[in-house]
């Protein structure tokens, strides 16, 4: 059982809802404006809603500005990403815009505004039990691994910041954490791996690098695919 500080305990949940609603009110323009442009540019809907793994692995829907058409092939299929990623879409990603809407995920305490990032369901599944305790704590807008390296560092060191920052979780070290992610926006650093669209799937990675077998890479997408079919 973690031993939760008493920062974590009464003081990060009531800063994430200052925060949240600090940010609509003060950035309310933005918000419809970029939603506007995503509208005229990519079509409805304005938001894209992804199922991710949340606190103590509660699955539930992740907002963000869309950044992809839906465009298909003749069978009906969606084309990969790195042709439904639009010019428009790829500046919203560069400049973190389109995590914006992620605020109203802090605001119904789904997530919090520092904390390990929520990753897709298919990437839980493939997660060691060591691994997945990151989940015993809400899943943040920013982390650790997110100021360092984010999307250019490799899976492992992603997860092992993730349960770093779990280990003990305090007010300076969120305000660190928080000038730091401000410090990578501005520079648009760290967005994605070189020659990539957005950065490889958990379970494609240690495929790839040959860590799992086809037959458990196969048997794990579909326990995924299960998970979120109870939810729907």
């Amino acid at each position: 059982m973690r031993k939760k500080t008493f920062y974590e305990a009464y003081v990060k949940r009531i800063l994430d809802i200052c925060c949240a609603v600090a940010a609509i009110a003060v950035f309310w323009w933005l918000y419809l404006i970029i939603a506007i442009l995503v509208k005229i540019k990519l079509g409805s809907p304005v938001i894209f809603k992804q199922q991710r793994p949340g606190l103590n692995e509660k699955v539930f829907s992740l907002y963000k500005f869309r950044t992809m058409t839906d465009e298909r092939d003749s069978e009906g299929n969606l084309l990969p990403d790195e042709i439904r990623l639009t010019k428009f879409g790829k500046w919203l990603r560069s400049t973190s815009l389109d995590e914006l809407p992620e605020t109203f995920n802090i605001l119904n305490g789904s997530m919090s505004l520092i904390g390990p990032r929520p990753q897709l369901v298919r990437d839980m599944m493939f997660m060691a039990p060591e691994q997945r305790k990151r989940h015993q704590v809400r899943p943040g807008l920013s982390g650790l691994a997110q100021v360092n390296g984010r999307n250019v560092i490799t899976w492992e060191d992603k997860l092992n910041w993730d349960l770093k920052y779990i280990e003990r979780i305090t007010f300076f070290g969120d305000m660190r954490i928080i000038l730091q992610t401000i410090g990578k926006v501005v520079k648009r650093a760290d967005i994605n791996r070189e020659g990539t669209a957005s950065d490889m799937d958990f379970g494609d990675y240690l495929l790839c690098k040959g860590l799992i077998e086809r037959e458990e890479y196969e048997m794990k997408q579909a326990e995924a695919k299960e998970l979120l079919m109870r939810k729907m």
